[in-house]
C-alpha cells in the first residue's frame, strides 16, 4: 500500500469527518429509516431509499477515510530539505508565457483544495515540480496546453 503524507492539520481534518461520521452521522441516517419505516409499505417508500442511499454513501466514505489514516503519515514540514520541492513545501512560481506568478502548497490528494492554494503532489503541476530547486524551469502540460513554469522560491510552513 502506498503511504500517503499528510501534514498535521490535513490528518486532523479526516480525523474529525471521520469521527463525525461515525457518531452523528451514523445517528441522523438510523433515525431518518427508522421515520421513513413508519410511514408503511417500503416498496413504494421514496424516503427510505433516499435514506438507505444516503446509508450506502456515508458507509463508503467511512470506508474510504478509515482506509486513507491507515495508510497515512503526518509530516512535520521543519524536518524536511527547503531546497528541493516536496510535500508541504510551499512554492512560489513564475509562468514564463503570461509572467504572472502564483504560490502553491504541494499536499496529499486528500488535502488538495485550489481555492486555498493547496495542490496535490499527483496533478500534473504537482509532479512536475516534486524534487526540482529554486531556478529550475519545468514544462507542464495542463489542460489548457503546455506551462513553462520557474521556481523562484521554495519555503516550509
Amino acid at each position: 500500500m502506498k503511504v500517503n503524507y499528510l501534514s498535521k492539520e490535513g490528518y486532523d481534518n479526516l480525523k474529525e469527518e471521520l469521527r463525525d461520521l461515525v457518531t452523528r452521522g451514523r445517528k441522523d441516517i438510523a433515525r431518518q429509516i427508522n421515520e421513513a419505516r413508519s410511514h408503511g409499505d417500503l416498496s413504494e417508500n421514496a424516503e427510505y431509499d433516499a435514506a438507505k442511499e444516503a446509508q450506502g454513501k456515508m458507509e463508503s466514505r467511512i470506508s474510504e477515510l478509515e482506509k486513507i489514516l491507515a495508510g497515512s503519515r503526518v509530516l512535520d514540514g521543519k524536518n524536511i530539505d527547503s531546497s528541493k520541492v516536496y510535500v508541504l513545501s510551499t512554492v512560489t512560481i513564475l509562468n514564463k508565457k503570461t509572467q504572472k506568478e502564483m504560490k502553491y502548497t504541494l499536499v496529499s490528494k486528500d488535502e488538495a483544495d485550489f481555492n486555498k492554494g493547496k495542490i496535490s503532489v499527483d496533478s500534473p503541476i504537482g509532479k512536475a515540480l516534486m524534487g526540482k530547486s529554486q531556478g529550475d524551469v519545468v514544462k507542464v502540460t495542463v489542460p489548457a496546453g503546455l506551462l513553462e513554469l520557474e521556481i523562484m522560491d521554495i519555503k516550509r510552513d
